[in-house]
């Protein structure tokens, strides 16, 4: 398949990672395998077969054959990264009681929440056992330290997400946690199984944290005015579950009293009433937050791009900037 003559940049890189990415799913599929509980791969199956786009993955071999890396253990460490975000969201879907992800029923809904949690309980302990295989103490400290970082992030999320104190250094420490410290460390351990010095490994690493930030920056102001048909979540989901995201922090740093006292009622006590998702909605548009959250999501679009700067010119580098590019162009 010609890679050029494709119009998005990460189908563009799937097909150009094509056979480093079937390596990737023959190696999820065996080690998503569990001889005693069948449980395990029924549950698994749901989620990594729901047609993702294999993003994270796709960074950790895009990196590596950015760096001259011949293989093999690249496909190790995209499997990895793939059943560590695999796990988080199985332990999300729980958290937050979601119903649908990428417009199918979540696991726990098919299922329930205890096969979602242990299933990627176990997911997790996989990862750990690729992360090993590469003999690498340096691939491991990254990718344990990312799902430390994740794990964490969440935690976070708990008590600021309902608390109008949340402030925009807070909201950033969130996402950093939940969704940049996956993306960052995907790249960055390409550059490391590939023998990479610091300061590529660093712009690697520079790329895939502004990268993630941009990503889910996107995926909050989306929660406010995308379609639900391309987004695969019901618009106003956020507020429905009262997650203080970018665009409201914004708006709540705009309010006056009654608007302030309208937030409190419906994100921090969460008493919500007809019409206060279309109050809400009014709300950003009147304080500009929709706009302004999105030119954030450029500026961080912009910074993954310039970190890449230093790489040397590689038709995967251009894919890369392209993809951090099109991550922002899905708000138009």
């Amino acid at each position: 398949m010609d890679a050029s003559t494709i119009a998005k940049p990460h189908d563009r890189l799937a097909a150009y990672l094509e056979a480093d990415l079937e390596g990737v799913n023959d190696l999820i599929r065996d080690r998503m395998a569990s001889e005693h509980a069948p449980r395990i791969p029924e549950v698994t199956r749901h989620l990594v077969e729901a047609g993702g786009k294999r993003l994270r993955p796709m960074l950790t071999l895009a990196s590596a054959h950015l760096c001259g890396y011949p293989g093999p253990y690249h496909v190790h460490l995209a499997a990895t990264v793939e059943f560590i975000h695999t796990a988080t969201l199985l332990h999300d879907d729980v958290v937050d009681e979601s119903a649908q992800r990428r417009g199918r029923p979540t696991a726990n809904l098919l299922w329930d929440n205890k096969s979602s949690v242990l299933v990627g309980d176990y997911l997790f302990a996989r990862s750990f056992q690729l992360m090993t295989e590469t003999g690498n103490i340096a691939v491991l400290r990254i990718l344990s330290d990312a799902a430390a970082t994740i794990a964490e992030g969440e935690v976070l999320q708990m008590t600021a997400a309902q608390d109008l104190a949340t402030d925009e250094a807070i909201y950033l420490q969130v996402v950093r946690g939940k969704t940049a410290a996956l993306f960052s460390a995907a790249m960055e351990v390409g550059g490391v199984i590939a023998g990479q010095d610091d300061a590529t490994t660093r712009a690697l690493f520079d790329y895939g944290d502004a990268l993630g930030i941009a990503f889910q920056i996107v995926d909050d102001l989306l929660d406010y005015q995308g379609q639900s048909s391309a987004t695969g979540k019901n618009v106003g989901d956020d507020f429905r579950e009262r997650k203080l995201t970018l665009p409201v922090i914004k708006a709540v740093e705009k309010a006056g009293a009654e608007e302030r006292a309208f937030w409190s009622r419906t994100i921090e006590k969460g008493q919500q009433e007809d019409g206060d998702l279309d109050h809400a909605l009014a709300l950003l548009h009147k304080h500009d937050a929709l706009e302004q959250t999105k030119q954030d999501a450029i500026a961080w679009a912009e910074k993954a791009k310039a970190s890449l700067g230093t790489l040397p010119a590689h038709d995967l580098r251009d894919m890369l900037i392209d993809l951090a590019d099109y991550v922002v162009e899905r708000i138009n």
